[in-house]
């Protein structure tokens, strides 16, 4: 054999073995394996099947996978809020995830789509011919469903199809002068979009809590937070939580949401987890507005140093002493695993403390430093900021606060 027939041999071996041994890492080490299977829900095709037919003043609406959100929000306009109502309550899956449209329009069309999945599933939980299986997961979407059909709930995005995604709003994002986008990992569905037990660990809980302590660290800034579940997301241990294969459709769903938030705000992303994978991948592509980008419990950002991001913002991680996400191998070979560790000082991050978060998990526990610098760079209070004993310069060079 050649030289130049070994070395493919040799990458694919390589990749192999470091297949074997992330799974086994993860299996060992506390990343679990949950399995969901898909549940039938309104279908997407056809909402926008009827959407590509329907016409305002003889003219075709907006393609929603092709129309920048500029455009969405300039044709929205022009219609005035009365015929946005109507086109709404027409085609509510739609306008509902439309990045563009006017957020208290999206927000009451979700709530159309939403009574609707909870219609649904009430017919569901009944049906004799699901197995008693299927009936508790017909139970658990039922609640779920009026959980977030809440009057106090903004939805700015739902779809119940297969495993769901959806987004919810804490704030007032339309007037606010700083955003938060919480960018969670792995087996973030509709079902675990929020938990009773274990709340903090959940995307809703994660946005209650960094919202709470956001106003706190400064009662005066205009502030939102969006836990942002818009995504497919790998399903416990398996080839998809160790490839990039999700993050990369999710990384254009997130550029897509962070170009079309409404006014003039900045953003600061928060990526947990495998949601630093996709963070990592949306990187090159935020816009200017994005000026922070922070990870926590991150199994590596798909590059070998930050400067490799290509993004003008600024790069922040922290891990737990107990996150087991440390033994997870930091590599990248043949396309299996995510690159370098981002808490290694030769990855070129700024390094936070999580004092505190106690596990993969707890970075958004009420009382840890991991939340409170996460307040911080969200409203721009950087001296605030706590740095990690490898790095007690992690806020040089950052002039005052940015709040607003």
């Amino acid at each position: 054999m050649t030289s130049a027939d070994a070395s493919p041999t040799l990458t694919v071996t390589r990749a192999l073995l470091a297949l074997v041994v992330v799974f086994v890492l993860l299996a060992t080490t506390g990343w679990t394996t949950i399995k969901h299977r898909p549940v039938p829900g309104p279908s997407r095709g056809a909402a926008l099947a009827a959407w590509a037919r329907d016409r305002i003043d003889h003219r075709p609406l907006p393609d929603p996978g092709a129309t920048p959100a500029r455009a969405v929000a300039a044709f929205f306009a022009g219609l005035g809020t009365a015929r946005g109502v109507r086109l709404a309550e027409r085609h509510p899956l739609v306008v509902g995830n439309l990045n563009g449209a006017p957020v208290g329009l999206r927000y009451r069309a979700n709530r159309i789509t939403l009574a609707r999945a909870l219609a649904a599933e009430r017919d569901r939980v009944g049906d004799t011919r699901l197995s008693a299986e299927g009936r508790h997961e017909a139970r658990r979407r039922l609640d779920r469903f009026a959980s977030l059909m809440r009057p106090d709930r903004q939805i700015l995005s739902f779809d119940p199809t297969g495993t769901g995604r959806t987004a919810e709003v804490l704030g007032d994002l339309e007037r606010a002068g700083n955003v938060s986008v919480i960018v969670p990992g792995v087996d973030t569905n509709l079902l675990t979009f929020q938990k009773t037990h274990g709340r903090f660990g959940a995307p809703a809980g994660m946005a209650q809590a960094l919202f709470a302590a956001e106003r706190r660290a400064s009662p005066r800034a205009r502030v939102a937070v969006i836990a942002w579940a818009d995504y497919t997301a790998p399903v416990g241990v398996g080839v998809d939580a160790a490839i990039g294969r999700l993050a990369e459709q999710g990384a254009v769903r997130l550029v897509e949401l962070t170009e079309a938030l409404p006014g003039d705000a900045r953003v600061a992303l928060f990526c947990h987890s495998y949601g630093s994978v996709l963070c990592g991948v949306a990187a090159p592509r935020l816009p200017a507005r994005v000026t922070d980008l922070a990870v926590a419990g991150s199994p590596g950002m798909r590059v070998d140093h930050a400067t490799e991001l290509a993004t003008h913002a600024r790069v922040w991680a922290m891990r737990d002493t107990d996150d087991w996400i440390a033994g997870v191998p930091h590599l990248e070979v043949g396309g299996v695993g995510h690159g370098a560790d981002p808490v290694a000082p030769e990855f070129g991050a700024r390094l936070l403390s999580a004092d505190g978060a106690l596990g993969h998990s707890g970075y958004f526990e009420p009382g840890t430093e991991s939340l409170g610098n996460f307040a911080a760079i969200g409203v721009g209070a950087f001296p605030r900021l706590v740095c990690a004993r490898a790095d007690s310069a992690c806020h040089d060079g950052i002039s005052g606060a940015e709040v607003s």
